[in-house]
């Protein structure tokens, strides 16, 4: 089962970074590559323990929907979602924020199994393993654009 692990340092207060990496409208902005909007569940404002968000993306030029349940929170340190319906057999993500000087460390680590056994163990090694890493980074650097500007402005 693959692991990504994603650690970003932000010069923003652990507050305002915990509070972008659960916000609905800053998830859809930091995914604009794949058209990513919430369709089901939560639609907008701050996510909290117990709540579900069904996302519509396009990933690989397919339209997929995935639903994900904020399962754990202690805020402004960590919380933890999980997909309940969607591509994945399954994932867990779970985003812990350090305090750091004057700054903020924001550590993801995405656990995830593929479907389709054999062949979904093939994908990760040819390419979806190397995408979710992508994936989850790049949306690390926008939330990281986000916090900075917010915590100077």
């Amino acid at each position: 089962m693959p692991v990504i692990h994603c650690r970003t340092y932000i010069h923003a207060p652990i507050h305002i970074c915990f509070d972008l990496a659960r916000d609905v409208e800053a998830h859809v902005q930091s995914t604009a590559g794949t058209r990513e909007r919430a369709v089901g569940g939560v639609t907008s404002g701050l996510m909290k323990k117990g709540d579900t968000v069904t996302w519509e993306a396009v990933h690989f030029g397919i339209r997929q929907r995935l639903t994900a349940q904020i399962t754990a929170m202690n805020p402004p340190y960590e919380f933890t979602d999980i997909m309940i319906k969607g591509a994945f057999h399954s994932f867990t993500h779970h985003h812990q924020f350090l305090q750091s000087g004057n700054g903020t460390v924001m550590e993801d680590t995405f656990q995830y199994k593929s479907p389709l056994g054999l062949l979904g163990k093939m994908a990760d090694r040819l390419f979806l393993e190397r995408y979710m890493r992508a994936f989850i980074a790049g949306r690390a650097q926008e939330l990281k654009s986000m916090a900075e500007r917010k915590g100077t402005g």
